[in-house]
């Protein structure tokens, strides 16, 4: 087995969350510090019976774990269009990748787009001397995260 190609693999440079009211069109949220994982090794069931000589399981359903929890460095206006969000239902998405053009980095998904509906909820977070001021992010999803 040989290693993948470089041009395969890449950083987490050109990642970015996404927004839409529709889930067709897309623009940036905001810039973020850090992303979730975008799902987990399910729960498994315990199917073992009184007949099995060792413990059988089967996968449950995926869990997130409750909502996606993103960091993102603290200014008042990305802080007060997160909050004009909350309380609605909406399309979001993370997004690898980008097209440059004129050292204009405009996202594109290239790397992959994992995107699904939800509920976003933002707080400033504390901090300490000589710190960045920072906001969390949580989004509830209520579907299915997707991957394209």
């Amino acid at each position: 087995m040989t290693d993948p190609a470089p041009e395969t693999l890449h950083n987490t440079y050109q990642t970015y969350l996404m927004s839409s009211s529709d889930g067709s069109s897309w623009s940036k949220l905001i810039d973020i510090k850090d992303f979730p994982d975008l799902g987990s090794a399910p729960p498994t069931l315990d199917v073992t019976t009184l007949s099995d000589s060792m413990h059988r399981y089967i996968n449950d359903i995926q869990d997130t774990g409750g909502g996606l929890e993103f960091t993102a460095n603290y200014r008042k206006t990305d802080y007060a269009t997160l909050k004009a969000l909350e309380g609605t239902t909406k399309y979001y998405a993370i997004w690898f990748g980008a097209s440059v053009s004129n050292d204009v980095l405009t996202p594109d998904g290239s790397f992959g787009k994992f995107s699904f509906q939800g509920d976003l909820s933002v707080w400033k977070k504390g901090a300490s001397v000589g710190a960045v001021q920072e906001m969390g992010i949580s989004i509830a999803p209520s579907t299915v995260i997707s991957f394209a």
